[in-house]
């Protein structure tokens, strides 16, 4: 048995009109420390976008949050960012924004395997939700 470590996670939402302040969630960032870990996961339900908003653009939309997924492993392609010490990778990802794409709160717990937990999360708050 491994031992547990914490770790912290933020919602990634999409905000299509912000001054309505209506969201869904679309991806999760999570951190954690002790395992050397941050990823980000995400997927945009096209029904889901064209039923809040038919305006946006999904590719768009998605190359953007590929540039997230860059940012957090790190890869030169992510730019200066990208370049940050792991932590402030996530506090960059996770911080309040005031355009579509927003984070909640960062969350924390505890787990023995950040992957699984990503991908736990992920179910339960982006794909259940859709």
């Amino acid at each position: 048995m491994q031992d547990k470590v914490t770790f912290e996670y933020a919602i990634i939402r999409l905000v299509p009109k912000v001054e309505r302040e209506e969201f869904f969630n679309i991806g999760v960032i999570l951190f954690s420390k002790r395992k050397k870990f941050l990823d980000v996961k995400f997927h945009v339900n096209p029904k889901k976008l064209n039923a809040f908003s038919c305006e946006l653009d999904l590719d768009a939309i998605n190359a953007y949050l590929k540039s997230w997924e860059l940012i957090s492993k790190g890869e030169a392609s992510a730019g200066v960012i990208g370049q940050f010490e792991l932590s402030d990778r996530f506090r960059w990802l996770a911080a309040s924004r005031s355009t579509i794409i927003q984070s909640s709160k960062t969350h924390s717990g505890l787990t023995e395997n950040p992957e699984k937990e990503i991908n736990l999360i992920f179910e339960k708050h982006v794909l259940d939700a859709s």
